[in-house]
């Protein structure tokens, strides 16, 4: 049955002036940081990378904030509330693995080859083909994200505070449209910085008032357990090949599928996350920042996890036809239930600075791509660096407009989540096969780089939309069907490019340099600055003591 991703009418917050104060400071601040970041924006460089020129405790945080959209907010609440505890395998084996492997193996390659975008890598390592690919891919998927985080914005500005979608749209787009029109990327980077702590703000009264509401933790945990089952509460529980569980994926598909297919994918290869890594002032810089924003991420699962579990803990049947209530209502159900003004406000404005670092992030990632790697690369060549300034302002307000019109696409997912890991399955896995393999293999040829990711992309899709959609293939979730659908992608771009490869000609060896392991380039022989040696500026050690930290997490709900 399909249950259209609405929220519950009866949503409505009881908002007064104060509320509203909190939310026009908030938005005040998003311009004035706009107006400030206008000044340093005299090349390109700087209105597309801030000039290369930021401190890693910025990157990192603007990193973590870009990812922590309120489409992440809401849709893993909903996640929560749908499938329980296996929410924390989105960030301990689905995150920060990955973000370790950005920053210490792919970070060197990305920063020290001086690129502007992630499509650009390829354009290095492969051939036009794959850079005109890959670029159009990513504008695409970057556009319908943004409009993922509009329609979200939208429906819960409606259901909350009873404005019109058409007006919460306009709001919204507008502001993100300002600032980074005004100040580029430094102007995104500081306001993601800025939204990182009010969204903390927002999400923290909501997971305090909710545990104390089910009598903490073991009272949350005895209630689920009674009404969900003991699976419901625990990591690895029901994941056995052959068993069901609430996720309707087993171990396999979970390490595989979303440990390293989907993780990988998406936080190795989706420009939103890596261009605020490539805006750091050097290669140290650029490779801490994924690893900075990895601790954070380790603990924010509770932030977004817990209210799904209350959710479903004291409303009977949550998400389900029996109750009112949507999955995506989690949050929104709490904050009505729970908060009181002025808290409430704050909440609100977490929730629209969590639309809009998302938003933001896909902007300002798509006018980088679009103005460099297809505008400039392709059609108008060799104009003065002015010119592509004026354009990039120009093609993020096409950008913003273009979010608008595909931001009912989501419509028809009643878990927002469940929306993005498609499209990330669709779009970003069969990218990072076409990395992986090129980066680790030197015979992989420029050919090979254009044909994997086709064959990758149609593949996801076709498991997608025919195997899945038509039942050819039975998989009870779409979230299993995104996980299949990354490993089908994943491999078959592996496969082909192999084959592409025998048949093609590899590119000579000089060629290659800084591009495959093993092999260096000027730009990732940088040394030492002043203090590097300190243990909080050595990557490795920030990266493994990320993972440690993470599998230590696990222990507490494998049992």
């Amino acid at each position: 049955m399909h249950i259209p991703p609405y929220l519950a009418a009866e949503l409505r917050l009881p908002t007064n002036g104060l509320d509203y104060t909190i939310l026009g400071i908030y938005f005040a601040v998003v311009l004035g940081i706009g107006f400030a970041a206008r000044r340093s924006v005299k090349t390109s460089l700087d209105f597309f990378l801030s000039g290369r020129s930021l401190p890693a405790w910025i990157t990192g945080l603007a990193f973590i904030s870009a990812n922590l959209a309120a489409t992440e907010i809401l849709g893993m609440a909903a996640n929560s509330a749908q499938y329980g505890a296996y929410t924390v395998h989105w960030y301990w084996i689905g995150a920060i693995p990955a973000m370790v492997f950005l920053g210490l193996v792919m970070m060197p390659f990305y920063y020290g080859s001086k690129v502007r975008s992630v499509p650009e890598m390829l354009l290095l390592r492969f051939d036009k083909w794959a850079h005109l690919l890959s670029s159009f891919l990513f504008a695409f998927a970057a556009v319908l994200i943004a409009g993922v985080n509009l329609y979200a914005l939208a429906i819960v500005v409606e259901a909350l505070l009873g404005w019109p979608q058409w007006v919460a749209i306009l709001v919204a787009g507008a502001f993100v449209l300002a600032y980074i029109t005004l100040g580029g990327l430094s102007s995104a980077i500081y306001n993601e910085v800025l939204q990182f702590f009010v969204i903390l703000a927002a999400l923290i009264p909501i997971v305090v008032l909710g545990l104390k509401k089910v009598g903490g933790w073991g009272g949350l945990t005895d209630k689920l357990t009674v009404t969900h089952g003991s699976d419901f509460t625990t990591a690895w529980g029901g994941t056995g090949i052959g068993s069901a569980n609430p996720l309707g994926a087993n171990w396999l598909t979970i390490v595989l599928g979303l440990g390293f297919v989907l993780s990988f994918g998406y936080w190795t290869t989706n420009f939103a996350e890596v261009q605020r890594a490539l805006s750091a002032k050097n290669l140290s810089a650029g490779q801490r920042t994924p690893l900075i924003a990895a601790y954070p991420k380790i603990f924010i699962v509770f932030l977004v996890m817990i209210p799904g579990l209350v959710a479903a803990a004291v409303v009977p049947g949550f998400g389900t036809p029996e109750s009112d209530y949507q999955y995506n209502d989690a949050i929104p159900y709490l904050m009505q239930e729970l908060l009181p003004n002025g808290v409430l406000g704050i909440a609100v404005t977490g929730l629209l600075a969590a639309f809009m670092a998302g938003m933001a992030a896909n902007v300002s990632s798509f006018n980088t791509v679009f103005t460099n790697d297809i505008w400039g690369r392709y059609v108008v060549k060799g104009r003065e660096d002015g010119y592509y300034v004026r354009f990039g302002r120009l093609i993020t307000v096409i950008g913003v407009a273009a979010s608008v019109g595909t931001a009912f696409l989501a419509s028809s997912f009643s878990n927002i989540m469940s929306y993005l890991q498609t499209l990330f399955s669709f779009f970003n896995v069969p990218m990072f096969v076409v990395f992986i393999v090129g980066m680790f293999w030197k015979r992989a040829s420029a050919k090979s780089g254009f044909w994997g990711l086709l064959a990758g992309t149609v593949t996801a899709m076709v498991n997608y939309f025919v195997l899945y959609k038509h039942d050819i293939i039975d998989i009870p979730t779409d979230q299993g069907a995104n996980f299949v659908s990354a490993i089908a992608g994943f491999v078959a771009g592996a496969v082909v490019m192999v084959i592409v490869s025998l048949f093609t000609r590899p590119k000579p060896a000089e060629e290659l340099q800084g591009l495959v392991y093993g092999t260096r380039s000027p730009g990732m022989e940088e040394p030492p600055g002043e203090g590097d040696d300190a243990w909080y500026r050595r990557p490795a050690l920030l990266g493994w003591g990320a993972i440690v930290l993470a599998a230590a997490c696990y222990i507490p709900f494998s049992f």
